[in-house]
C-alpha cells in the first residue's frame, strides 16, 4: 500500500512540474501570431520588456546626397623624407607613431662620396682666389690696352665658370645639411643628418640601420594631423546639387557610431575615370582624434523638407523589407498589433524618413521600442 502511494505521489509531482515548465516557456515567449495575422503581446510582457508606444512624427528632414571618402590632410601637412645623395643608414632611433618637431634630427647617413664632394668644394674655392686675381689683372690690362681682348675674355670665362662651380658645390653641401663654413675651416665629415621638414607624427619608417638609401627612396613619412579634412567622392548625377558651405554629416563606421559635423569647402571642377568628382570638406570640430586614411560615410545636406519620420527602433527588418507594428486593439490583458510594410528613405540623427506614409495616419500608435524579434516568429 505504501509503495502504491509513493508511485502516485511521484506521478503527481512529475505532472505538476511539467505543467509549470510549459507555463514558464509560454511566459518567456514574447508575442504570438494570431489566426487573423495580428501579433499579440500581453501587457505583462509589454511592461517586463520595457516596450513603448509612439506615433508618426512630422519633422523638417534634410535631403542629402550620400558620398564616401576618407580622412586626409592638406599636401603641406604631409612630408616624405629622403636624401639628395645616397648613403648608408648609420643611426635611426625613431619608430612609427613617434611625434617629431620641425628641425628635429631623424636619421644619419654615411658615404665616402660626401667626403669627395667636400674636397672638390675646397679645391674649387682655392682655385677661385687665383682665378679672381687673374681676372682682375687681365681686366685692368685690357682697359689700359696692354693686353688683348682675347686674353681678358679667357680669364673672365675661366673665373666665372669656377664661380658657378663653387656656388653649385656650396648649394649641394647645404642640401646635404653640411655647413660650407665648417668645411672651409677644414672640418670634413663622412656623415650627414636628415631633419624633420614639418612637425607631426611618423607614419612610415622604410629603413633600418645599414640600409643603403638612394635619392629616389623614401626614408620615412611624416603627417601633421593638426588640420585634417574629408576627401569625398560624389557621383556625376549629384554634382549639380553640391555647393560650397553645405553641411556634411559623416560617420567613421569602423571606429565609432557617432555622427560628426563638417562643411563643404571645395568642389572639384573635373570628373575622374570613375565619373565621380572630389568634394573637400572641413570638420567643424578638429579636436576629435581622427586619423589619416580612416574610411568615411557621409551625407551632404542639399536642402530640407517637412516629412513623416519614425525612430530607427520603430522599424523591423525582415528579409530586406521594412515593417512597423501598428496598435490595432487592446484590452485589459493584451495588445494586438498589425504589421504594415513601409518604404524608407534616409536616416539622420536616429530618425528614418517614411517615403510612403499613406498606409499610416498621424494618429496611429506604433510600437517604437521592443519590436525586434516579434515578426517572423511561428
Amino acid at each position: 500500500m505504501i509503495r502504491i502511494k509513493h508511485i502516485f505521489y511521484t506521478a503527481f509531482l512529475f505532472i505538476l512540474f511539467s505543467s509549470c515548465a510549459n507555463t514558464e516557456k509560454e511566459t518567456q515567449k514574447i508575442g504570438s501570431q494570431n489566426k487573423d495575422d495580428r501579433i499579440s503581446v500581453s501587457k505583462v510582457q509589454f511592461d517586463q520588456n520595457e516596450m513603448a508606444l509612439g506615433m508618426l512624427e512630422e519633422k523638417a528632414f534634410p535631403i542629402s546626397v550620400s558620398v564616401n571618402g576618407m580622412i586626409d590632410v592638406p599636401p603641406e601637412n604631409k612630408a616624405v623624407v629622403n636624401s639628395t645623395m645616397g648613403g648608408y643608414i648609420k643611426t635611426t632611433l625613431l619608430l612609427e607613431g613617434d611625434t617629431v618637431t620641425k628641425g628635429q634630427p631623424l636619421v644619419t647617413l654615411e658615404n665616402p662620396e660626401y667626403v669627395t664632394l667636400q674636397q672638390k668644394y675646397m679645391e674649387v674655392k682655392e682655385q677661385l682666389n687665383y682665378l679672381k686675381a687673374e681676372y682682375d689683372r687681365q681686366k685692368t690690362m685690357w682697359e689700359e690696352n696692354i693686353t688683348s681682348q682675347k686674353s681678358f675674355l679667357k680669364a673672365e670665362s675661366t673665373y666665372k665658370g669656377a664661380m658657378a662651380q663653387y656656388n653649385g658645390l656650396r648649394k649641394q653641401l647645404t642640401m646635404l645639411n653640411i655647413s660650407p663654413a665648417n668645411v672651409e675651416k677644414g672640418n670634413i665629415t663622412s656623415i650627414i643628418t636628415l631633419y624633420a621638414p614639418i612637425s607631426g607624427s611618423i607614419t612610415k619608417v622604410n629603413v633600418s640601420k645599414g640600409t643603403y638609401v638612394s635619392p629616389a627612396k623614401s626614408v620615412m613619412e611624416i603627417i601633421d594631423n593638426a588640420h585634417i579634412h574629408l576627401e569625398l567622392s560624389a557621383f556625376e548625377k549629384d554634382i549639380m546639387k553640391i555647393k560650397k558651405g553645405q553641411k556634411i554629416l559623416f560617420t567613421i563606421p569602423e571606429a565609432s557610431k557617432e555622427t560628426y559635423d563638417a562643411e563643404v569647402y571645395l568642389v572639384g571642377t573635373s570628373l575622374d575615370d570613375n565619373r565621380t568628382i572630389k568634394v573637400h570638406g572641413h570638420p567643424i570640430d578638429e579636436s576629435n582624434r581622427f586619423l589619416t586614411g580612416m574610411y568615411v560615410n557621409a551625407h551632404i545636406i542639399t536642402t530640407e523638407k517637412t516629412t513623416n519620420v519614425v525612430t530607427e527602433s520603430t522599424l523591423v527588418e525582415v528579409d530586406g523589407e521594412y515593417y512597423v507594428l501598428v496598435l490595432d486593439e487592446s484590452n485589459e490583458f493584451d495588445y494586438y498589433f498589425k504589421q504594415v510594410k513601409v518604404n524608407i528613405g534616409n536616416t539622420v540623427n536616429g530618425y528614418t524618413e517614411i517615403i510612403d506614409a499613406n498606409s499610416l495616419t498621424i494618429t496611429d500608435q506604433l510600437l517604437v521600442k521592443g519590436g525586434f524579434g516579434l515578426l517572423g516568429e511561428e
